[in-house]
């Protein structure tokens, strides 16, 4: 029951009781809680090798967002492990994360591994920034010839609130001389870690070695932007529709602000993609026929370590100004190039790269579609910088406004004189230079259409005005 600290039989509950204060937070009255990470399973002999490190995060406050997302930068790391996120349980506690490194043709030294933390907490008001916090692990890459003692004496001289015992469900082995006498010695075996005791070393000092090093790093908070208010209209998909596509403009400029767009097939039920693409023929599109050889997730479109990439992952392939980079292998995007879905049969969609900046890519359709739709991909919650000079590069895209995604929803910038304004159904977009004339804001990319998410259990209402006005 709530409250209850033992079951009607006086057993102790481990945990907290249902409604109860939650596991790792202080008792009442007792000191604030003190964020801190524990790592533990961390073989410093591994050198040349993948590992992985077990990473708990503890003491944060009670009344902290049950999700927190921790980013990662080091040079041990690759950028598509940089980002984890801890889950709250029902216990009160966090689900552990493993992060994964490799020291494969990395010099012997210590390499830092930068964290940032943020969580957001119940005191903090709507709009406000998620809390922050940051700390800074080190990780030994030591020499191929270095012995166990010597790794545990650089690690431990450049450490504090280590942990050096076994835990958790792992190997405690003890070695004894042969005919020795009677012995009392307790081994305990503790979070992913292996001791090792030789006792048969002979005389003078006993060698005591352990496999794995655990430790705990605080995690310092740090000071969050100024509070920010929402976007009047907030959103990570919209588009931009054209009400006089015979002026010769594009269409539709879909909108879209996510950290990963799947391109894929079309689909009014349960789409998987974000982007979904057809194929247009010499009668407009046809969204059965050809467009079903693409895949419903065809490829993802991310920025990576060498800016934004795309990977196949299709069964009917990519070409990237016809070469197929093969799947699941991350090519960079540069401008002018061709992207084409899918490799087996040609020509069914086909894209070009119009623009890169800083905060998103521009794609345009250079088949029979091209008057129909445009792609606007940008990175959410980031601020294109000023001023710009990446939309003079390409002549088609000079023409597109310059768009970003912050506080939740989009905005558009003015690059002459500066001026950031709200995107909205509500907004005048006079400012989007002559794409603006015949100009709406839609809050849903495809406004012409009927997507059904049943997923999600919402319905996004697209229908075309005169059918939803019928």
């Amino acid at each position: 029951m709530p409250g209850d600290t033992s079951c009607a039989s006086g057993h102790a509950i481990g945990g907290a009781a249902i409604g109860g204060p939650a596991l790792g937070d202080p008792a009442p009255g007792g000191p604030a809680p003190r964020p801190y990470l524990h790592v533990s399973g961390f073989d410093p002999r591994a050198a040349g090798g993948r590992q992985a490190i077990k990473v708990e995060l503890r003491g944060m406050p009670a009344d902290a967002a049950p999700l927190a997302t921790m980013q990662l930068r080091s040079a041990l790391i690759a950028p598509a492990g940089n980002r984890h996120a801890f889950a709250r349980t029902l216990r009160g506690d966090w689900r552990a994360q493993y992060i994964e490194f490799s020291s494969r043709g990395k010099e012997h030294g210590q390499y830092r591994i930068e964290v940032e933390l943020s969580c957001q907490l119940g005191c903090q008001p709507a709009g406000c920034a998620a809390t922050r916090w940051a700390c800074t692990m080190v990780i030994l890459v030591p020499r191929a010839d270095a012995t166990l003692t010597e790794i545990h004496q650089t690690f431990l001289s450049t450490h504090k609130n280590v942990h050096v015992l076994a835990d958790d469900a792992s190997i405690a082995r003890l070695n004894l001389p042969a005919g020795g006498g009677g012995l009392d010695i307790d081994v305990t075996a503790r979070n992913a870690s292996i001791a090792h005791l030789d006792l048969g070393a002979g005389d003078g000092k006993v060698d005591l070695g352990f496999a794995t090093i655990a430790w705990d790093e605080d995690l310092i908070e740090i000071d969050a932007p100024a509070p920010a208010a929402l976007h009047p209209f907030p959103g990570d998909r919209a588009c931009l529709v054209n009400a006089a596509p015979e002026a010769g403009a594009q269409r539709q400029v879909r909108l879209f602000a996510l950290g990963e767009c799947v391109l894929g097939r079309w689909e009014q039920d349960d789409p998987e993609a974000d982007v979904l693409l057809a194929h247009f023929g010499a009668s407009g599109e046809d969204r059965s026929g050809l467009t079903r050889r693409l895949s419903g997730r065809h490829a993802i479109i991310r920025r990576g370590r060498r800016g934004f990439e795309i990977e196949d992952v299709s069964r009917y392939g990519v070409l990237l100004d016809g070469v197929w980079p093969g799947k699941h292998a991350p090519a960079p995007l540069r401008l002018g190039m061709r992207i084409a879905l899918s490799a087996s049969i040609t020509g069914i969609v086909v894209l070009a790269v119009t623009a890169l900046l800083p905060h998103g890519i521009v794609l345009h359709r250079i088949d029979q579609g091209e008057c129909a739709e445009c792609f606007y991909l940008m990175e959410p919650e980031r601020h294109p910088g000023f001023p710009m000079q990446a939309t003079r590069r390409e002549p088609r895209a000079a023409a597109m406004p310059l768009l970003f995604h912050q506080h939740g929803g989009f905005w558009h910038l003015d690059p002459v004189t500066g001026v950031e304004t709200a995107l909205g159904p509500a907004e005048p977009l006079e400012r989007l230079s002559q794409f603006a004339r015949h100009t709406r804001f839609a809050s849903n990319p495809y406004p012409e259409c009927r997507i059904i998410r049943s997923a999600c259990g919402q319905l996004q209402n697209a229908l075309p005005q005169d059918m939803h006005t019928a």
